[in-house]
């Protein structure tokens, strides 16, 4: 008699869902004896039981990071609240795939010329306001515009900055021309600030009635509390079978998983990672991690004594077991960074680049070298900046000794640490939240003349290299400039990156989830309201 594998178990077990012959009891209790967990189990039963959309019920999700000062104007996103609502009500020009590609929104499409200085996009002409509006190229113009020009207190303002002019051709079309060649623009357009509004016909948008063209439209709200939200049935894309919307601010970690536990949610944002283990008992419940972008930093001011010496800068990397610290910071859920700022979920990943590893003598060899042994270093870092951030930073503090460094732990205030301390004091931690593209983040942070240069990091190769590749339409030809670059920071910049948090949040088990998620942000790139539905 043949012995059936735990992988052809789950084979047959998913067919049999699929078709309808097992029960879910059964299906469950077939899967953990297979080896599957109970979440995992939980998640292979709503895929194959449950494959068909369905449209119906009231989505209610508990959300992180919400204030009372939140407001509708897309220049001032900042807060998950923000972001959230204005990917359920608003709309842009392209969105993040849950399989992490690039696909449309407003744009039907677009085209570069032969040096993508300048890009045409050919926009839905079945898209419409919760008004009863049109979306126009007008509107488009008018939104991009909103975050452009000297008067402009947009926090995207530096990422047009090198846009010339942005016009409509007609009803359905727009044309946005550059200063140089970018291959990212349509990326870019993903990024949160850039919702589309409804221009007032004189160059300026109307943010403040909070109409937007998305898959919801707003019932009523009270930023900080929650928001209420029904289907706008003239979307123009797929999806957003729930009828109704509730987001509820649940800034607490106790608060929000409390909500799912009891079932006053279907969904919360971020699951607390010190009690996931106790999370993960109830069947009732599916933990989601993704891998993504988001990174947490430890930048070295490069200009200041002793980081002015990359000697110091590489044993300093050197002296930090990423292993231990994934391990008790971030209980397994990160991936290990590698002191360049481009995550294995952003296109164009450097494969093959040989990971660092904690090396206490040979950050001792690199110290003698450079004259520095018996360095002291000051690290400042706060409760803020992520949970376990502090943790993290006298873990590092202990790994370090090994190198003969002494890492003097600053705790800093919460309150004011991303102004008062983040690009003022020489070596901080710094948490950042994910990217679309290597250029973006490139560009924010490790570019010369980048206002976030938070390492002042200066190295000519690096960036005539970020120049061409910015430009470059081969893709072979562009992921061969990352990886370069890639190495040139891991080598020579002033930056440690312990590691690219992975993206940790909940949902019941009836609702319905695809078999990608987004990397772009939690919640299936802050879209699962939009593109998930309840299980039968």
């Amino acid at each position: 008699m043949t012995k059936i594998t735990n992988t052809e178990m789950m084979t047959r077990l998913g067919a049999a869902a699929k078709d309808g012959s097992i029960s879910r009891r059964s299906f469950m209790n077939y899967s953990i004896a297979a080896g599957a967990t109970a979440s995992a189990a939980t998640g292979l039963w709503t895929t194959k039981a449950n494959a068909a959309p369905q449209k119906g019920g009231t989505f209610r999700f508990g959300i992180h990071d919400g204030n009372s000062s939140d407001t509708h104007d897309p220049g001032t996103y900042v807060s998950r609240q923000q972001i959230y609502l204005a990917h359920q009500y608003r709309s842009y020009l392209t969105l993040i795939n849950p399989d992490g590609s690039l696909g449309n929104d407003l744009a039907t499409g677009w085209e570069p010329n032969d040096d993508a200085s300048v890009w045409t996009f050919e926009i839905n002409p079945n898209a419409s306001f919760h008004s009863g509006k049109a979306v126009t190229a007008q509107d488009v113009v008018d939104s991009l515009n909103f975050h452009r020009g000297e008067n402009s207190s947009s926090a995207a303002k530096t990422l047009l900055t090198s846009v010339t002019d942005i016009r409509a051709d007609g009803d359905f079309t727009v044309v946005v021309e550059l200063s140089g060649g970018n291959a990212d623009v349509p990326w870019l357009m993903t990024d949160y600030h850039f919702a589309i509004c409804p221009s007032n016909g004189d160059g300026t948008i109307d943010w403040q009635s909070g109409d937007g063209s998305g898959p919801y439209k707003i019932d009523s709200g009270e930023w900080g509390v929650q928001f209420r939200l029904s289907r706008h049935e003239g979307w123009h894309l797929e999806g957003a079978y729930f009828d109704d919307l509730v987001m509820l601010v649940l800034n607490d970690p106790n608060a929000r998983q409390t909500a799912l536990v009891t079932g006053d949610v279907d969904a919360v944002s971020l699951v607390d990672l010190k009690t996931k283990s106790l999370l993960a008992r109830d069947t009732s419940i599916q933990i989601l991690s993704v891998p993504s972008a988001a990174a947490i930093t430890m930048p070295m001011f490069c200009d200041t004594a002793p980081f002015n010496d990359v000697d110091v800068r590489n044993a300093l990397k050197l002296s930090m077991d990423r292993d231990e610290i994934i391990s008790k910071i971030a209980f397994g859920e990160a991936t290990m960074g590698n002191d360049f700022h481009h995550s294995p979920a952003m296109p164009y990943y450097p494969e093959g680049i040989d990971q660092r590893s904690y090396d206490p003598d040979q950050a001792k060899s690199l110290l003698k070298k450079a004259g520095a042994e018996g360095l002291k270093v000051s690290l400042s870092t706060a409760d803020s900046v992520f949970s376990g951030a502090v943790d993290m930073c006298v873990l590092y503090a202990e790994q370090a000794k090994a190198a003969g460094i002494s890492v003097n732990v600053v705790r800093e205030a919460n309150d004011g640490y991303y102004s008062d301390v983040w690009l003022k004091k020489p070596f901080t931690a710094v948490s950042w939240g994910a990217r679309p593209t290597p250029d973006v983040m490139y560009s924010l942070a490790y570019a010369s003349d980048a206002a976030w240069n938070e390492s002042h990091w200066q190295n000519e190769e690096f960036n005539e290299l970020l120049v061409k590749a910015k430009a470059e339409l081969d893709d072979e030809l562009r992921s061969e400039m990352y990886r370069d670059m890639a190495i040139l920071a891991k080598d020579d910049g002033g930056t440690i990156i312990p590691f690219f948090n992975n993206f940790v949040y909940a949902v019941r088990n009836n609702v319905q989830v695809g078999e990608d998620l987004a990397p772009s942000w939690e919640l299936d790139g802050a879209r699962g309201p939009s593109r998930w539905w309840f299980a039968a």
